[in-house]
């Protein structure tokens, strides 16, 4: 993931900011407890493709 990219990239429901977790592939975002999926290197953005954190990755 370029992190140029993690600059400018928000979540898309609370406009916070959203790390990269390499070990899943995935954008984090903590406010909202979701994370983003990135396919083909694509981060997809759209709420209903998200995926509710459990307590353990949001606190990790």
């Amino acid at each position: 993931m370029d992190h140029r990219l993690l600059e400018i990239v928000a979540c898309p429901s609370c406009q916070g900011k959203v790390f990269y977790n390499r070990d899943n592939n995935e954008l984090i975002c903590k406010f909202d407890r979701v994370a983003y999926p990135i396919v083909d290197g694509i981060p997809v953005l759209i709420e209903s493709e998200a995926r509710d954190l459990s307590q353990e990755e949001v606190q990790g």
